[in-house]
């Protein structure tokens, strides 16, 4: 069940905020799994700015 609910999440990142969203998902993501503070702030803070555009709602 879990991966059904990451995979819609990713699904829906990626139709919201295209290709640089998908890839931010995917710096946040690996970032957490390897503990790597760098890249999930990196992945995060891309989303953050996706999420704050201008026209986004």
């Amino acid at each position: 069940m879990l991966p059904l609910i990451g995979f819609a999440f990713e699904q829906f990142v990626q139709w919201k905020f295209g290709t640089v969203g998908a890839l931010a998902l995917l710096l946040l993501v690996v970032g957490l799994k390897i503990k790597n503070a760098a890249c999930a702030g990196t992945g995060s803070i891309v989303l953050a700015l996706l999420a704050m555009q201008p026209g986004m709602g």
